[in-house]
């Protein structure tokens, strides 16, 4: 199936190519790969997955699947989705770190857990928390300004700036005393524990790998924290009868709607700490892609620049006139998107695209490779935001930045909002370029992230 034609769109020049990594032999052994998949998945894929509808292969005794057809990716991830699970590996590789959240939970644990968050992230319950967004972004916005004269790193601002969003937004407080410790968490985890070894990809999910017992010795020394920032935010304490003020009160009040069951201590804890690292993490770094871009390609940051004076009223910014904004922002996921890889594995035997799929046989279905498939898009590898704009959306099983199906990011409307706020702030304020030229390469580490963080220069517009 091709959707190239819908973005038939009209580009006065040609349009900017960011670097990426070179495929790899689509013969590579099964070893070779291993150490690819180690480093960045992003690099283990040949040839053949971005032309080919199907990729069957065999890891470790297992058929596996690479699909690019929109309609067997809908029959995996919406028609037959409870046939599907996570694999192994990626058990191992999140639980630690976002527990038994929203993110891991299957069957009727997660069940209990969507239909008792879902109303805390509906357009109307984000509304109240988009002034949370916009004073943290205000705050970055004058701190980078008094330094504007130097060069910086924007992924370090941006993974700040959306830390104190995420604080915020989640207990009314800000993050000056623990956005330092958060980061740590993070980046020890990102660094020592999130890459697969190879006993974690062999070992039965109920023998522990020697990765597991490191994972176990970090989730105790994090579930601590996240407990200690439970209970600074219960110490604020709220009033009686008032309204929910952040998204610790939404999920404290939520009630699932078929049991009237609350969530408990430790379930809150593991929504906490999937809320906070899910949603900073992944936010800044799609907005670090997004400037990158705009770094790589004056003409369209101008673009967006124009767009945000247009936008904003009495100093006041209207998201509904950010048009152009939100589509650097959709097409900057294109190329980047937060997850890159989702793999699922089969429970029972299935058929796909009139394949046999056995019990254990693992699906790849790769966002990385979907939203750069030559049959899908046209100019794939190119960042052409205009093709958000035509009026004709893309395949909704083409486009996954947040996921599809019942499993779809629940944080999918408050992402986008902040991101484009953030977006239409930071151009709005700064002219930025990059002060080396040396390419960034994208890797695969849970999210998309940056080989690197180059430095960058900004100056007040």
């Amino acid at each position: 199936m091709s959707i190239a034609g819908v973005y038939d769109v009209p580009v006065a020049r040609s349009p900017l190519v960011p670097p990426s990594p070179p495929r790899a032999p689509d013969d590579m052994t099964v070893f070779g790969r291993m150490r690819a998949i180690r480093e960045s998945p992003i690099g283990s894929w040949g040839r053949r997955a971005y032309e080919d509808d199907i990729v069957q292969g065999r890891f470790f005794g297992r058929s596996t699947f690479i699909l690019n057809i929109p309609d067997a990716i809908k029959h995996v991830l919406v028609d037959n989705y409870e046939n599907y699970t996570r694999t192994p590996v990626g058990i191992r590789v999140l639980r630690p770190i976002l527990g038994n959240g929203l993110l891991i939970a299957e069957g009727r644990a997660w069940k209990h857990q969507r239909r008792t968050l879902a109303p805390a992230f509906t357009p109307r319950a984000v509304t109240p928390l988009v002034p949370h967004m916009l004073a943290a972004t205000d705050e970055t916005v004058a701190k980078l300004r008094a330094a504007s004269n130097a060069p910086v790193d924007l992924r370090e601002a941006m993974q700040r700036m959306a830390l104190e969003i995420a604080g915020r937004t989640m207990f009314s407080f800000t993050m000056d005393r623990h956005g330092a410790a958060l980061r740590d968490f993070v980046i020890e985890y990102g660094e020592r524990l999130a890459h697969p070894h190879f006993l974690d990809m062999l070992l039965p999910l109920s023998w522990p790998s020697p990765q597991d017992i490191s994972r176990a010795r970090f989730r105790k020394r994090w579930t601590a924290f996240v407990g200690m920032l439970m209970a600074e935010r219960r110490a604020a304490g709220k009033a009686a009868g008032a309204p929910a003020r952040d998204l610790f009160d939404l999920m404290g009040d939520a009630r699932d709607p078929e049991t009237g069951e609350a969530f408990t201590d430790e379930q809150l804890g593991d929504q906490v700490a999937t809320m906070i690292l899910a949603g900073h993490e992944t936010t800044a770094t799609a907005l670090f892609w997004a400037l990158y871009l705009l770094a790589l390609d004056p003409a369209t940051q101008e673009q967006v620049a124009t767009e945000v004076q247009d936008a904003t009223v009495n100093g006041a910014l209207d998201i509904d006139k950010l048009k152009f904004t939100r589509a650097v922002m959709d097409e900057t996921m294109r190329l980047y998107p937060p997850a890159f890889l989702i793999a699922r594995a089969a429970i029972a035997p299935d058929t796909i695209a009139g394949l046999p799929v056995k019990k254990n046989d693992v699906i790849l279905i790769a966002p990385w490779i979907l939203h750069r498939h030559e049959k899908l898009w046209r100019d794939p590898n190119a960042f052409i935001p205009q093709r958000f704009m035509t009026g004709t959306p893309p395949d909704r099983f083409a486009y996954l930045p947040f996921g599809v199906g019942a499993r779809v990011c629940i944080g999918a409307h408050f992402a986008l909002v902040e991101a484009t706020l953030a977006l239409a702030k930071m151009i709005g304020a700064f002219r930025v370029t990059l002060v080396d030229k040396e390419p960034v390469m994208p890797i695969g580490v849970v999210t998309t992230q940056p080989s690197r963080s180059p430095l960058f220069s900004i100056t007040p517009r």
